[in-house]
This record gives structure tokens, C-alpha cells and sequence, in this order.
């Protein structure tokens, strides 16, 4: 095989390492693990929002049952003196019948927005069980892209290292300083030193050359270069 047909099945080993590598670095930072658990965390942060707002919703229940209970008490205590005849006075009479209705209708009032309280209790229950469903369906998804995150490094890194040993098997067959070229070109153009010649269009730009640089290129001598992109082209 010719040095330059290497050069262009090595830069195909170098193009595969650079994926690979690539892929590596975002499994090792973790980004779908990241997005899965942000998920997971903000699915189970309102839950616990919605749990403090029922601890809420329970002392305030809790305090209209309490005034509920002693406005019926204080009703009952009044009715009570109204009919055995501990007060005798007309105008008295009337103060505690007044008195018993504003009591009886401020009960009514507690008992009104105990009851909205209630109700919304019970749409922000039916709320939090669908959250508690969302959050671990969420939370399984953060260990099954755990799972799947560590088996998918493990194939990369045996991918890596088996075409990091094809290089290093490929590349004493290629002239030195034709292989320095190639990783100077690399450097400089996105990965790309080297390319093939298709068409009479280069294959790493994507330029077609004129039919007189082609007919230069093929019958010259030396190191056959790309007049766009001067990468190393491969006829």
C-alpha cells in the first residue's frame, strides 16, 4: 500500500478517535446523567412545595375547627341562659338573642372557609399524587441512565483503546516528515490533514479542482496538496 493511501486510512483511525474521545468527555461529564437528575430534583422540589402547603392548609384547618368549636360552645352557653330563666330582663333577653346570632352566623362563616379549605386540599392532594408518580418515574430514569452511562464508557474506552492500537500499528509505515505535514494540517483544519481525491473534487473541502491542476497533481512529483484547502490530497 502507498504512504499516501496510509495517510488517508490513518486519518480515517484519527476522525474515529476524535468521535470516540469526544463521546468519552461528554459520558465522563455526565450531561443526560445532569439532565436527568435537574428533572428528577425539580419534580421532587414541588413536592416538597406542595407539602409544606399542606402543613399550611392543616394549621389553618386546625384553627377554624378550634373557633368553630368555641363559637358553638359560647351559642350554647348563651341559649342556655335565654331558656332557664336566670335572666329575667326583656332588654337582656334581646342582647343575648343578638348575641347568639352573630355567634351562630360567624360559626356558619368558619365553617364556609373550612370547607374551601378542604376542598382545596383535596385538589392539591390529587395534585402531589400525580407529582409523587412524575417523581419517581423520574427519579428510576436518573438510575437507568446511570446504568446505561457506565456500560456505553466502558465500549467506548475498549473502542478507543483498540483504534488508538491501530494507529500506533499504522503510523512507523508513513513517512516522518509526510506524517508531520498531516498533524500539522490536523491542527489547522478541524481534524482533516488529508484527503481523497473524488470526482476531481476534494473530498475535505469539497472544492473541484480545474482539469489543469488535476492533470498537474497526477503527473507531478511530491506531496499532492488541495490549491483551496492544501490539505494532502490522495488521488
Amino acid at each position: 500500500m502507498e504512504t499516501t493511501a496510509r495517510l488517508l486510512e490513518l486519518q480515517e483511525l484519527d476522525l474515529a478517535i476524535d468521535r470516540l474521545a469526544s463521546r468519552r468527555r461528554t459520558i465522563d461529564e455526565g450531561q443526560a446523567l445532569m439532565s436527568a437528575r435537574a428533572d428528577a430534583d425539580a419534580a421532587e422540589h414541588e413536592l416538597g412545595e406542595l407539602r409544606l402547603r399542606f402543613d399550611e392548609l392543616d394549621r389553618d384547618a386546625g384553627r377554624f375547627e378550634h373557633e368553630i368549636d368555641s363559637l358553638d360552645q359560647k351559642a350554647t352557653a348563651e341559649q342556655r341562659r335565654m331558656s332557664d330563666g336566670s335572666v329575667a330582663n326583656a332588654r337582656e333577653l334581646e342582647a343575648i338573642g343578638r348575641e347568639v346570632q352573630n355567634l351562630l352566623r360567624r360559626k356558619t362563616d368558619r365553617e364556609d372557609e373550612l370547607l374551601a379549605l378542604m376542598e382545596l386540599r383535596e385538589q392539591l392532594q390529587q395534585q402531589a399524587s400525580g407529582l409523587e408518580a412524575r417523581a419517581t418515574e423520574l427519579r428510576a430514569q436518573v438510575d437507568l441512565v446511570a446504568t446505561e452511562s457506565g456500560g456505553e464508557l466502558a465500549q467506548v474506552q475498549a473502542d478507543l483503546e483498540r483504534k488508538l492500537a491501530e494507529r500506533a500499528a499504522l503510523a512507523p509505515a508513513i513517512d516522518p516528515d509526510l506524517l508531520e505535514l498531516y498533524e500539522d494540517l490536523r491542527v489547522h483544519k478541524r481534524g482533516v490533514g488529508a484527503a481523497a481525491l473524488v470526482d476531481g473534487v476534494c473530498q475535505g473541502c469539497h472544492e473541484k479542482l480545474s482539469s489543469v491542476e488535476r492533470d498537474r497533481l497526477k503527473h507531478g512529483e511530491g506531496v499532492k496538496r488541495c490549491e483551496y484547502c492544501r490539505r494532502i490530497l490522495v488521488l
